[in-house]
């Protein structure tokens, strides 16, 4: 008979992912004690899972295999079979009986028409209207140039530029001759060759004479005798000193009685030149208002005139002929435009685009590409 050891044997246990983790460190084994019994929850768990995970899991294989079967069997098929032998017939149709003739008849009988109309519209305004106005333009242009701008650039030119140049060189010289010159010479004359001689023979020398008296005087009276007159001779230096105050002193009255006489002088010569100024004013003031009165009013007075008979005639006829000849045929155009263009284009819409907008509506709606 076998020999029978203390120890079980011990086998593994099968993996069951509802049971709770279990240490994966080796134990010792037990010398001892008996294998646990299993709990009653992984019992219970593992009868959950055959009785309620597994049916789920198979009813979902079954449904994945007959969603693959319908779509490889049925489905694909069908698709293809309604885009082979429905959808390609109906646009081909759609196509050939309603988006060509559409088509065709938007060419033939919209565009055409309307170019045609357009056309025609422009021949008869080139014809009409442009021509006609290009005409009258430059006729009009050629008669302002030749009739008025000609005219008066030349009178202009020589009955206003040239007098007005002749009136400032003869101004110039009657300035130069009358005013500038007589100033120039009564101020050389009366001025400056006076004030030149006073001060070159009644200024220069005494300034020079007393210059030197002073100098001879501070050299004898100041320099010299300076040492012992300032310490010793007190009531000489006071004589010196009121010498010398009388002497600067009449020498201040000299220079007084100078300057009042040169200022007289002074005085006398700018009332000269200020009446030889106010002569030379009055007599260019008397010379322009006799030019005024001979030359720039008779000028003003025929440029006036030459206005009211040339230009102011010719305005009126432009606007006379503008009223006779553009105007109705402005309003012609008008009325013509209103009489054919905006029934046709009003037929057009109404008759041609407004069909043919509602037929391929429907049309797209029942084909479904258009809600």
């Amino acid at each position: 008979m076998a020999a029978v050891t203390d120890t079980p044997t011990v086998r593994p246990a099968r993996f069951d992912p509802l049971d709770p983790p279990v240490d994966a460190r080796p134990t010792p084994p037990a010398a001892t004690t008996a294998a646990p019994p299993v709990p009653l929850v992984a019992v219970v768990a593992r009868g959950i899972a055959l009785a309620v995970v597994l049916p789920v899991r198979l009813l979902w294989e079954l449904v994945a295999a007959t969603g693959r079967l319908l779509d490889r069997h049925l489905l694909g098929p069908t698709g293809r079979f309604l885009r082979r032998w429905l959808l390609r017939p109906l646009a081909w149709a759609a196509r050939t009986l309603l988006w060509l003739p559409l088509v065709w008849v938007a060419r033939t009988l919209v565009w055409r028409p309307l170019v045609w109309l357009v056309v025609g519209l422009a021949w008869v305004a080139r014809t009409l209207v442009w021509l006609p106005l290009v005409w009258v333009a430059r006729t009009l242009a050629w008669v302002a140039r030749t009739l008025v701008w000609l005219p008066l650039v030349w009178v202009a030119r020589t009955l206003v530029w040239r007098p007005l140049v002749w009136l400032a060189v003869g101004l110039a010289w009657v300035a130069r001759t009358l005013v500038w010159l007589p100033l120039a010479w009564m101020a050389r004359t009366l001025v400056w060759l006076p004030l030149a001689w006073m001060a070159r023979t009644l200024v220069w020398p005494p300034l020079v004479l007393l210059g030197r008296a002073l100098r001879w005087l501070a050299e004898h009276l100041v320099r010299r005798p300076s040492a012992w007159l300032l310490g010793v001779l007190a009531p000489a230096v006071r004589w010196l000193g009121r010498a010398l105050a009388a002497l600067v002193r009449g020498l201040v009255a000299v220079l007084v009685g100078a300057a009042r006489g040169l200022g007289r002088v002074v005085v006398a010569v700018c009332r000269g030149v200020v009446g030889a100024v106010g002569w030379a004013w009055w007599a260019a003031g008397r010379v322009l208002r006799l030019g005024y009165r001979l030359l720039l009013r008779p000028i003003g007075l025929g440029l006036r005139w030459l206005w009211r008979h040339t230009v102011v005639p010719l305005a009126r006829g432009v606007r006379a002929l503008w009223r006779v000849t553009v105007l109705p045929v402005a309003r012609g155009v008008r009325a013509v435009w209103r009489a054919t263009v905006r029934p046709a284009a009003r037929w057009t819409r109404t008759a041609v685009l407004e069909p043919a907008r509602l037929a391929s509506r429907e049309v797209l709606t029942a084909l479904g590409l258009r809600r």
